[in-house]
């Protein structure tokens, strides 16, 4: 079964309607083989509430994997693919594996529904969940509850840990007219003989604690401000200091545009942190979720202790929850799809300066819009709609806002559309608010995360498995396989976006084929070939057309350099041709010169060497990340490092310096180095923020895990595409902490979590990561990969030279290699055989 075909059957589900209840789910999990029982498989976690349980699961899953555990991760819904749902330390669900669950589970499901007593979409994907988690061993299960939580398709198993984070009126047609109905219900997800965590409060908290004791948990552990409001409490008793809960958080503002201090205290515990999640509340969430890590930790015998919390915290990012996407103007995406969460996100909007807000709004027909339009800011107001069936008439919504008071509200159709014409009236002092739906902020994110994948097909059986990754059918590929020979872009766009752009392109007698999904369910996959002249067309035809066409038509002039000048970049090494950055590790435990360059001359003498030899930079390490590394102190990475820059900042070349701590970068740019090397991807808030306030250049690389584990097995669909998607991901959140794009050089991390055959996928493919609009860096010297070619990992010249060659060849810009005159030589020779007119070394 391919991908499409799966994900129409699971999408098709929708039509069911909601039934409560767990027992179906639990069917088909013993359908498969998974054994529910508590003493099986991974320690699951639940995490309810009206609001805020994305965000608090983010941050369990976030601390446990900072405490060493291996952690999958369940929410919904999705911004772009149904894959997102499903995590496995941080890595979303193969397509492959979703094709794999429904072909097996699909007779059973079709059966049932036979019989009367269909599965319902999320019951069916949350099973799936269940058995990724299962199949792929994790230690600990995170999963967001859907509707409610007694009946709750999460509760086919039983948690060893469950926090319900808040309550109010929601889905009143299935959970009950009033907060105290419905906090029965989201209740019974407390475990049993354990306490269950919650920050709610009044009469909500009254029936959790009568619900907790009938379902034998331990008792119920409160979270709250220091204003707590907890059940009976009068004024009195909060002056007397007689009302407080176990837990106590405070929000401490602002840090940055991204970025705000949290602190949390109990008896015996406390974290101060700084989040990438802005809002009061999200003191809140940080509380339940240590709260909730540290009882996890517990059961399994794990201490989640301070560190572990304040740095799973730090990296818990959670798109499309007041996320900031720029800041001239001020541009926030936020999904809040009630009244409650309207609110928080104009008192979040509030501790900004900005003059004018123009909001662009979506909801759900099912929402309470008026109360929405009531809690949302003051602003010209555009709706629109998502492509969605449920999402309610922007004509209607504007009547609505403009019933709730708004003088300047604009109705138009797509949220691309919508943001369009908000971003153009914006000015630089204004803010841009998309709000009201999750759908409408994941049709908004694709202004900044959509990837035009250049796609090099040399061969009928090359052009078959681009079109087979972009989920083609195989009556398609047959037709198009012979056809996909000039310039050929993958890309993924908005079900009627593909329709059009089928239409468009086969009128220019171009070609395009798209994905097999019969459903907006998610992004569907396009591949587009033509020449470059077609391209063009395609491009003018798409100006002025609805739906985010010509903001996409813009996209693809960029992407192929149609009428768009390349970004003018500062590096510090020539860019007319490959450079060669020369690696110089005064560590005693890297793979191949460790121990050799540890005293200052040594390796002062061999960066002279390597510059004789024709390097264009040094780059500089303090730290191993060869399999199976130990980490080392920041003391002793900065003992080893600074003094080595210090004395070659007066050498000719820049001076990089291989680290993933901020401390150390800070110091090291202080020290005269000229570019930051990390090997983790900035995925550190506080590194972006360093290499935001210097300027400097920084090498952003893709890693699984630094330094690796070689027990670590990673499935991959595509590790090209994926690579490319994930560090699409990472370069976007550098850019939303101020990074500037020209400062990025883009590095695959060859043998960071890839197989020796996944690594040559990568150098094959290098031309791909153009989709990047980044410098390319391959880092390849005497890696284990070349065990595949006959050489040993960790001495392997002979096999290092020729893939420099290649790697220039097929679109490197930088090499960083241990042996610097022989690979200048290759990277001579493959550039002098691409340009022989114009090459000069």
């Amino acid at each position: 079964m391919h991908y499409h075909e799966a994900a129409n059957f699971l999408f098709d589900l929708r039509r069911f309607g909601v039934d409560p209840g767990v027992e179906s789910v639990q069917d088909l999990l013993a359908a498969v083989g998974v054994d529910t029982a508590p003493e099986s498989g991974p320690a699951y976690v639940q995490v309810a509430g009206t609001n805020g349980k994305g965000s608090t699961a983010r941050m369990v899953e976030s601390a446990l994997r900072e405490a060493g555990l291996s952690v999958g991760l369940y929410t919904s819904p999705h911004l772009e693919t149904m894959t997102e749902r499903v995590r496995i330390d941080g890595r979303e669900m193969p397509r492959s594996a979703v094709a794999e669950f429904v072909g097996e589970t699909k007779p059973w499901l079709v059966d049932r529904a036979a019989d009367g007593a269909p599965l319902t979409f999320f019951e069916v994907v949350t099973a799936m969940a269940i058995w990724q988690f299962e199949r792929a061993d994790v230690d600990v299960a995170v999963l967001e509850v859907g509707l409610g939580g007694e009946l709750d398709a999460t509760s086919a198993i039983q948690p060893v840990a469950s926090a319900l984070t808040n309550v109010s009126l929601e889905h009143t047609n299935v959970l009950g007219d009033t907060v105290e109905e419905i906090a029965e219900t989201k209740a019974h997800v407390a475990p049993k003989d354990r306490p269950l965590i919650t920050g709610a409060e009044g009469a909500a908290l009254s029936t959790i604690r009568e619900v907790a004791e009938d379902v034998g948990a331990t008792g119920v552990v409160t979270v709250g401000e220091d204003d707590w409001q907890g059940e009976g409490a009068t004024e009195a008793d909060r002056h007397a200091g007689g009302a407080h809960p176990d837990v106590t958080v405070a929000y401490d503002g602002r840090v940055t545009h991204q970025q705000a201090a949290v602190s949390v205290a109990a008896d015996d515990w406390s974290v101060d942190a700084e989040i990438p999640l802005l809002g009061e509340h999200q003191a809140m969430n940080a509380g339940i979720a240590c709260t909730l890590a540290r009882q996890v930790g517990a059961e399994l015998g794990v201490d989640v202790d301070r560190t572990a919390l304040e740095r799973g915290l730090a990296r818990a990012d959670w798109p499309g929850r007041f996320e900031v996407m720029g800041q001239s103007p001020l541009t926030v995406l936020d999904g809040a799809h009630n009244p409650e969460a309207c609110e928080t996100v104009t008192q979040t909007l509030s501790t900004f300066d900005y003059d004018d807000c123009h909001l662009v709004v979506a909801a759900m027909h099912d929402k309470d819009t008026a109360a929405m339009a009531a809690a949302l800011p003051d602003a010209t107001v555009t709706t629109c709609a998502p492509a969605i069936d449920r999402a309610e008439d922007p004509e209607v919504l504007g009547r609505t806002f403009e019933d709730a008071g708004y003088d300047d509200v604009t109705v138009t159709g797509s949220v691309a559309n919508a943001l369009s014409k908000a971003q153009a009236a914006a000015g630089d002092d204004d803010a841009v608010l998309v709000t009201g739906s999750l759908y409408a902020v994941a049709e908004a994110r694709t202004t900044w995360t959509r990837l035009h994948v250049p796609k090099r097909v040399d061969s009928i059986g090359e052009a078959e498995t681009v079109l087979r990754d972009a989920q083609v059918s195989e009556p398609g590929i047959w037709r198009m396989r012979g056809k996909a020979d000039h310039r050929v872009l993958h890309t993924r766009v908005q079900e009627r976006q593909a329709e059009y752009l089928k239409q468009e392109m086969l009128s220019l007698d171009g070609e395009c084929s798209a994905s097999a999904l019969r459903s907006g369910g998610e992004l569907h996959d396009v591949v587009l070939s033509g020449t470059m002249a077609q391209f063009k067309r395609l491009a003018e035809k798409l100006q002025g057309q609805p739906w985010g066409l010509s903001e996409l038509g813009e996209e693809i002039r960029e992407q192929l350099g149609i009428q768009h000048r390349p970004p003018e970049r500062d590096l510090p090494w020539p860019e007319d041709r490959t450079a060669v950055m020369g690696i110089l590790n005064v560590t005693p435990d890297s793979f191949h010169d460790g121990g050799e360059y540890e005293r200052i001359e040594d390796a002062v003498a061999r960066a002279e060497a390597m510059v004789d030899a024709g390097a264009d930079a040094i780059d500089v390490g303090g730290e191993s990340t060869r399999p199976g590394a130990d980490p080392v102190e920041i003391e002793e990475e900065l003992d080893r490092v600074v003094p080595v820059v210090e004395e070659l900042a007066e050498l000719d070349v820049p001076i990089s310096v291989d680290t993933r701590r901020p401390e150390v970068a800070r110091a090291v740019v202080a020290a005269g180095a000229d570019v930051l090397n990390d090997v983790e991807g900035l995925k550190d808030p506080e590194m972006r923020r360093v290499v935001a306030e210097t300027g400097v250049p920084v090498v952003l690389m893709h890693s699984i895990e630094a330094p690796v584990d070689p027990s670590t097995e990673v499935e991959y669909d595509d590790v090209v595409e994926e690579t490319v998607r994930e560090l699409k991901a990472r370069l976007l959140a550098a850019e939303k902490a101020g990074v500037a794009r020209e400062q990025v050089v883009i590095d695959p991390g060859i043998g960071f979590g890839k197989t020796a055959r996944e690594s040559f996928e990568l150098l094959d493919r290098l031309a791909e990561f153009d989709a990047l609009g980044c410098p390319l860096l391959f880092g390849h010297s005497h890696k284990s990969m070349f065990g595949l070619t006959g050489e040993e990992a960790g001495d392997a010249p002979h096999s290092t030279v020729a893939a420099t060659a290649l790697a220039a060849r097929n679109g490197a810009d930088v090499v960083r290699v241990h042996d610097v005159a022989a690979n200048v030589a290759a990277a001579n020779v493959a550039d002098a055989a691409d340009d022989p007119e114009g090459f000069e070394p």
